[in-house]
């Protein structure tokens, strides 16, 4: 039994001295994650939430106060331009213009009376004029045989009495043929009245049919037959019928966070998911980018509003889908991702190992202590470098960098690195506090995730 304890004593002696050793040998040294340098190409994305809409789409708004008669077609249905898809009550329209149809018939037909009554008035006048033209020759002859002394006084002023009666009788049958001039004219002008009444009777009646813009689908239709619409009168809105969409054009219209809109430029491409077709992205590109600031709270422009209040602010930016799909409906959520920049084969950085350099310290007194930051001090941005001193230790050593394009986790670096060095990369609150030169150990154990509860 006392071997046994013995034994088991020595035992627990070793494993202490062992410990001890390796405490005293790894103390002194920061555990550290570390990654090598590579080259990779970077994208930017810029992310932005927002809705599926149409570019073009119209509300049929009542042109006339009554009430729907039929409604042609249903949410969802696609129609044509110029295709009726509702009507109002008419019955009094229809009958004003069936009238006046009828008015402007009898109005032709007295045309074509006048028409007539005038070709008789100038076939009147062409007798006359002969009739004239002989009682002319007449009194001529008259005239010479009554200053021969042949032609008795009575008969001679009868020649001149008939020719007069002629001359008046042409007279009377060229003011016929005026007059029945004036009356055709009169009655064309009445027509053309006739006709441009029949065109407002038709307006007024076509007011009655909501007809299609241009080809589309039906997105909204708030009114049901048998209902009452009203036109719009001055600054109040009439009844809404329907709304039809083009949907041969289709946009994401998404709200961007001030702080990448300037990123954002017409033209750029952008991947767009839609939470209603999960797994399907569709490509597309930005043709639109507003150029004010929405309040993102209430969405208005903050050149309309005049609350002080600082808050967050979005701007609109629109992107056109390259091949819509006749799945997609208007007010969809989607999420569209803007690629504003992408590299290839670029000297690639994580962006969690990037820190400030620390502040030089200075003696002050009887110890050590941070610089005053009285006056703002600019800290260079870089990384820990890994480097191996002349034991064969690693050691910490600070490099600053430029860097350029960011991706989802990585970032570009423009100088101060090069292919293949080893950098620490965390954890974060190690590197908040890694001095220079620092002794360090890698870390080989997997970090775990971050987690979050709700």
């Amino acid at each position: 039994m006392k071997k046994i304890l013995w034994i088991a004593l020595i035992v627990l002696v070793a494993a202490g001295l062992v410990t001890f050793m390796v405490i005293k040998q790894q103390s002194g040294y920061t555990k550290v994650f570390t990654a090598k340098l590579v080259r990779q190409d970077l994208t930017t994305v810029v992310s932005g939430t927002g809705q599926i809409r149409p570019k073009t789409y119209a509300n049929l708004g009542a042109t006339a106060m009554g009430r729907i008669t039929h409604l042609y077609v249903k949410e969802g249905d696609h129609v044509k331009q110029g295709e009726i898809v509702a009507t109002v009550e008419n019955v009094q329209e229809q009958a004003q213009v069936t009238g006046q149809q009828a008015a402007i018939a009898a109005a032709g037909t007295d045309i074509n009376g006048d028409i007539a009554a005038e070709k008789t008035d100038e076939a009147n006048v062409e007798d006359a004029k002969a009739d004239l033209e002989q009682k002319t020759l007449d009194w001529q002859r008259a005239q010479g045989l009554y200053q021969a002394g042949i032609m008795a006084k009575q008969d001679y002023d009868a020649k001149k009495a008939a020719y007069d009666t002629d001359v008046a009788k042409l007279d009377q049958a060229i003011a016929q043929v005026n007059q029945a001039k004036a009356n055709t004219a009169s009655a064309r002008a009445h027509l053309l009245t006739q006709k441009a009444t029949l065109q407002a009777n038709e307006n007024a009646l076509s007011l009655t049919e909501a007809t299609a813009p241009f080809n589309g689908l039906v997105t909204n239709e708030p009114v049901r037959e048998g209902e009452t619409v009203v036109e719009g009168i001055q600054d109040t809105n009439g009844s809404t019928i329907m709304t039809i969409a083009d949907m041969s054009v289709i946009t994401a219209e998404v709200k961007v966070d001030e702080t990448d809109i300037a990123n954002v430029q017409v033209g750029q491409s952008a991947d767009v998911t839609v939470d209603a077709i999960p797994g399907k992205v569709f490509k597309g590109h930005v043709t639109l980018v507003g150029d004010q600031a929405l309040l993102r709270s209430t969405g208005v422009a903050t050149l309309q509003t005049t609350s002080g209040t600082e808050e967050a602010k979005d701007f609109k930016v629109v992107v056109t889908l390259d091949n819509p799909s006749d799945d997609l409906r208007p007010g969809f959520s989607c999420t569209a991702k803007i690629t504003t920049a992408h590299k290839a084969g670029v000297l690639a950085l994580p962006i969690q190992a990037l820190t400030l350099k620390p502040l030089p310290s200075t003696s002050s007194g009887s110890g050590s202590v941070q610089a005053a930051t009285t006056t703002p001090t600019q800290q260079p941005q870089g990384v820990y470098v890994v480097e191996k001193d002349r034991n064969g230790r690693l050691r910490a050593h600070f490099v600053a960098v430029t860097t350029g394009i960011t991706g989802t986790t990585m970032i570009e670096v423009l100088s101060g690195l090069k292919p293949g060095q080893e950098v620490v990369t965390g954890p974060y609150k190690t590197l908040r506090v890694l001095k220079e030169n620092a002794l360090i150990k890698r870390d080989t154990s997997i970090p775990q995730a971050v987690t979050s509860t709700t």
